[in-house]
């Protein structure tokens, strides 16, 4: 370890998902010189849960599946990690004096609860959670100020803003562009959509995701989602941010500033490289991370968004701009829709059209507290679930 260089103690929430288990392997590519595990958790994943605790024994684990905590008893005997569950374990975790970073990996709105726990104790988070700021982003970045809490992103779009952002001051900036894969479907039309099953649309061609998020790629809602979350987490404008279809993924995103000069950062699509940036920022340092190889030819292709065929990215423009609930009611009513499109009760086409309802008929707030958001979340999972298609 350099001289002067403490480590940084770090909970990771979300541990055995796809994004937890890269932080794992970036913390045990460091070998403890500056990174280690604090905390580990997990919805139900017992098994993997207690085989990340024997490896990296970090102080706590927790599961906040009760009956999944439950069955754990006996398990972490003898290598000194303590067995939490619950919300309340979470926010333990998060919480104590020790912890210095908090990854908030989970899935989906359920992730809010952590980042608002660190958050009010004046922690930074590494945010991986988008939903945080799709649901509450004006609330959050409040709380961040008012507790001396940061936030630093963790998504491959947003940590490439992040870092082309250090080269100008914000009234430099003319626009922020988000780069897409375009995801499996790209270059289909609607009519070739009509039919596709949950099979085809997990298998995304550059990203190896959860299949939640492996759904929001193929309909652009990850897209959509990611919108709302720089233009809360970067104090930007609505009519400031952009998004272009980039299917070789190379180009994560770009800076335009007033001058014309546009900025990008580039890298192998390896989520390993802005993991480990959030968590030694403001340092750089080296890593496991793939490296481009620029002594052959390759090329990078550019191309605008098919709306008409994706209408899932124009809803996440509308929310940004709409602010109030209407974050909560599309997220809440994309998560619902995808988890049946998964277990086969709707199509593929229907996500959007659900999305857009629940946009249309939500009880909408301009001012909602962070109650109300909670409660129009609750409503749009029901009227998705009961909606016939």
């Amino acid at each position: 370890m350099p001289s002067g260089v403490a480590f940084t103690s770090v909970v990771i929430l979300g541990s055995t998902g796809s994004i937890g288990q890269s932080a794992l392997s970036v913390i045990a590519h460091d070998g403890g010189a500056r990174l280690r595990a604090r905390g580990l958790s997990a919805h139900s994943n017992r098994e993997v849960l207690v085989e990340q605790a024997r490896t990296f024994r970090p102080r706590f684990i927790t599961l906040t599946d009760p009956e999944a905590a439950a069955s754990v008893d006996g398990q972490l005997r003898g290598i000194g990690v303590e067995m939490l569950s619950g919300t309340d374990g979470l926010v333990r975790m998060v919480q104590d004096p020790e912890t210095d970073r908090v990854l908030n990996a989970i899935v989906g709105a359920a992730g809010l609860r952590g980042t608002w726990a660190a958050l009010e104790a004046g922690k930074v988070v590494a945010l991986a959670n988008k939903e945080t700021l799709v649901v509450a982003g004006p609330l959050v970045m409040d709380l961040a100020r008012r507790r001396g809490g940061t936030l630093l992103p963790v998504d491959s779009e947003h940590s490439a803003i992040f870092q082309a952002l250090r080269s100008g001051t914000a009234r430099e900036v003319r626009r922020v562009v988000l780069t897409s894969s375009g995801g499996p479907f790209r270059g289909r039309s609607r009519r070739e959509l009509q039919d596709v099953s949950p099979a085809e649309a997990l298998r995304h061609p550059t990203w190896r995701m959860g299949p939640k998020i492996s759904i929001d790629s193929a309909t652009l809602m990850n897209k959509a989602l990611e919108v709302v979350e720089a233009r809360w987490l970067f104090g930007l404008e609505p009519d400031q941010i952009e998004v272009v279809v980039h299917p070789e993924s190379v180009v994560h995103s770009m800076v335009e500033f007033v001058d014309g000069s546009i900025l990008a950062q580039l890298s192998p699509p390896d989520m390993r490289l802005p993991i480990q940036y959030a968590l030694t920022y403001p340092d750089r340092v080296a890593g496991a991370c793939l490296r481009l190889d620029l002594s052959r030819a390759f090329g990078l292709t550019f191309e605008p968004p098919d709306r008409e065929t994706f209408p899932c990215l124009d809803l996440g423009f509308e929310v940004m701009r709409r602010g109030g609930t209407a974050g909560a009611a599309l997220n809440a009513a994309n998560e619902a829709a995808v988890a049946r499109f998964l277990d086969g009760t709707i199509g593929f086409l229907d996500i959007p059209r659900a999305c857009r309802a629940a946009l249309d008929h939500h009880p909408y707030d301009s001012r909602p507290t962070l109650e109300d958001l909670w409660k129009v979340d609750a409503w749009a999972r029901q009227e998705v679930g009961r909606w016939r298609y």
